[in-house]
């Protein structure tokens, strides 16, 4: 598989330049190694439950969003496939992920689950199912899983979430020539993760980004209100931009209709390449949500 290319300063940077991104706007599409495309950006749902799911998701469509990411845990996908079959948007023009829960591993209950999942949101099919974390084991099986369901024509990509590099190895020593397409983590300019989005690069899996925002914990941080000024951009629209340019799928998230139009407005300008290095620059291992990439294999 061809590898992205990424620049190497001092030490591996998440950061691709903009030179090197064609032009994009909301509507451009990642194509995974699986061949599928994926959207560069989406609306996250986490949170988001019963009524405010279904009204947050519909704004979400109208303001021009398509990647719709959601899962098992989250407890909308009822909601959110009722705002699917309002929108009137043609199905094979939006992409939905889902996530299978950790209580759910093994060949038979991923299967079964998968399709609850599937009858949740009213869909004949998912673009995207995810494992959602490497916690409470059976892996391979579950892996074994999800192949059949795609082979099946049933999900058309399937992929992993908080997958550590010991956790995609170990996967990949069992499966060697099917992968995961993408790995969803928590990526931001204060967590950069260089090591992990160095191997999944280097394997061909896409980067999906969530929690982009830091969950607001760092939108005043001093150094991203300056340069957010300088953009004339909010710090939420310069993180979402810095993700975008560091290559990421980027699923931000609101239950307020103009923060989620704001959100998808990052595409009338570029980070400076000497500002996306100081962006790196943030790096600090800032969890602000969970990271089971830390967390042993458990066959």
């Amino acid at each position: 598989k061809q590898k992205l290319q990424f620049f190497l300063k001092l030490r591996p940077s998440t950061s691709m330049c903009t030179k090197d991104l064609p032009s994009i706007d909301a509507n451009s599409r990642i194509k995974l190694n699986d061949g599928v495309e994926i959207p560069r950006i989406g609306f996250g749902t986490y949170l988001n439950t019963g009524q405010l799911a279904t009204d947050t998701m519909s704004w979400a469509l109208d303001a021009g969003y398509r990647l719709i990411d959601t899962a098992k845990l989250y407890q909308n996908e009822t909601e959110i496939g009722i705002a699917i079959k309002k929108c009137g948007i043609p199905r094979d023009q939006l992409f939905i992920i889902t996530k299978l829960w950790d209580d759910s591993h093994g060949e038979k209950a991923a299967t079964k689950a998968f399709m609850d999942s599937l009858h949740q949101l009213g869909v004949e099919y998912i673009d995207l199912y995810l494992i959602h974390s490497p916690h409470c084991g059976k892996i391979v099986d579950t892996w074994r899983a999800l192949l059949s369901l795609k082979a099946k024509g049933l999900v058309r990509s399937i992929g992993v979430s908080n997958f550590g590099v010991h956790h995609l190895k170990a996967l990949q020593s069992s499966f060697p020539t099917d992968l995961p397409s993408v790995n969803q983590l928590e990526l931001t300019p204060y967590l950069t993760r260089t090591e992990l989005v160095s191997y999944c690069r280097e394997q061909g899996i896409a980067l999906i980004a969530y929690s982009p925002l830091t969950q607001g914990h760092m939108l005043k941080d001093s150094p991203l209100t300056q340069t957010a000024l300088k953009y004339k951009k909010s710090t939420a629209q310069l993180l979402i931009r810095w993700g975008v340019q560091s290559g990421f799928v980027v699923i931000p998230k609101s239950s307020r209709e103009e923060r989620i139009r704001e959100n998808i407005d990052v595409f009338d300008f570029d980070i400076s390449p000497a500002d996306m290095e100081q962006l790196d620059e943030l790096d600090r291992y800032a969890v602000f949500d969970w990271d089971p990439t830390v967390e042993p294999w458990i066959s």
